[in-house]
């Protein structure tokens, strides 16, 4: 075997820019599938991550007749005492933060500018605001005691045209169904790096948005962060919620973001068959070449009495060379290009998708696991590439092939 494989490098040397093109073929195959796997690992990732952060937490609490998608304000579509159900959850060790908020839609206006906007009502001292908190532009954080201000995210902001300290104008929906108009000053603008909610969010302190609303003492539901994802399920479990009240996971709250992550997959899986028959077409057509080159040669073994197997396993052993050099190049270009697509991402900016939170910049995230199985898959591929040409040197007459010209 050890002779076997030294032959295979000799004849892979006789013609050292093919052999290291073939193998640069496959290596750049396996830096392009690297690459686009992190990619999408990133972006999905970023998706799922950025949607429990923002908008569904890991799980909800909720009034089991609760429509989201209505913002109801029905003291019966609503949790009563969130503070005290919050408090029962945010003991269960594996939870980070469990805090009520409000939801309502509004009418934001100043001047001649007006947009629609969500109103989130939140408890400003909750590490789960830590988003928020963390991308203030510019002003400050709200407090819970704050009656008049309010937060806007920086899209809306830059279109409304407004700064920290301007006075708005904010129409809300009620518990009743009437609507209330107060006017509030923007005490801070805020960027999460997700156009899709900063530019219709607008926040302020859970009191307020009670009292304005008309549903003290009521929630729209108990937004749930967990220390660890895969503790979602036992948290689920470990529950004691009331009759009247339901909770939902993240992946219940975000169907479109699960089922697009799997459609990105099926898709990928396609360009990942297209790039290893690319870089299998070289292999195969490097070795067909030396084939035909070599096929004095191969008479001459066969003639002194190489068998067809050993024929065959010397192509087979060129083929796993490339194979090696491929895969070691395709980690060398691929490393590279991760760490190179990771220093200023890639900007997608307002990639306007319903139902689903795009962050503004793409990265790459790298799993190990898909790098290594993608290698096996490149040298598996790579390595059938090679049996045809040795099926076909492997059966040569050995007449025939001495008689071949050279």
């Amino acid at each position: 075997m050890i002779q076997t494989f030294k032959m295979a490098f000799r004849d892979l040397n006789r013609n050292r820019r093919r052999t290291f093109f073939s193998a640069l073929a496959v290596g750049v195959g396996l830096a392009l599938l690297m690459l686009m796997a992190s990619v999408i690992n990133g972006e999905m990732g970023g998706a799922i991550e950025q949607a429990i952060n923002l908008q569904s937490g890991h799980i909800q609490v909720r009034a089991a007749t609760y429509d989201e998608n209505r913002n109801s304000l029905k003291w019966e579509d609503l949790v009563e005492n969130p503070d005290q159900v919050a408090s029962q959850i945010g003991a269960l060790p594996p939870v980070q933060a469990a805090t009520p908020r409000l939801f309502a839609s509004g009418f934001l206006a100043t001047g001649n500018d007006s947009a629609g906007v969500r109103i989130y009502g939140i408890d400003p001292a909750s590490a789960a605001n830590n988003p928020y908190r963390n991308g203030m532009l510019s002003g400050q954080f709200l407090t819970p005691d704050d009656s008049a201000g309010l937060l806007i995210g920086q899209p809306a902001a830059v279109r409304l045209h407004l700064k920290v300290g301007d006075d708005v104008s904010l129409s809300i929906n009620t518990a009743n169904g009437s609507v209330d108009e107060q006017t509030f000053t923007i005490r801070g603008i805020f960027s999460t790096g997700t156009y899709g909610f900063d530019n219709g969010t607008v926040l302020m302190p859970l009191a307020k948005a009670q009292a304005i609303t008309q549903t003290q003492n009521h929630a729209s539901t108990i937004f749930v962060l967990l220390k660890n994802t895969a503790d979602t399920g036992s948290v689920m479990t470990a529950l004691n919620l009331s009759g009247n009240l339901k909770a939902l996971t993240f992946t219940d709250m975000n169907p479109l973001v699960v089922e697009w992550e799997a459609m990105a997959k099926s898709y990928i899986a396609l360009f990942y068959i297209i790039i290893l028959a690319i870089s299998a077409s070289v292999i195969i057509n490097t070795l067909i070449m030396s084939v035909y080159e070599r096929t004095r040669e191969i008479g001459i073994l066969s003639a002194i009495g190489m068998r067809s197997g050993r024929i065959m396993s010397l192509f087979l052993a060129e083929s796993s060379l490339l194979a090696v050099g491929g895969v070691v190049l395709g980690w060398i270009l691929g490393t590279a290009g991760i760490a190179l697509f990771n220093i200023n991402g890639f900007y997608v900016g307002n990639m306007g998708i319903n139902g689903i939170l795009i962050s503004n910049t793409i990265y790459a995230k790298p799993v190990m696991a898909d790098m290594t199985n993608l290698s096996i898959a490149t040298f598996i591929v790579t390595l059938l590439a090679g049996l045809y040409p040795a099926i076909m040197a492997s059966r040569m007459e050995p007449i025939a092939a001495l008689r071949a010209e050279k």
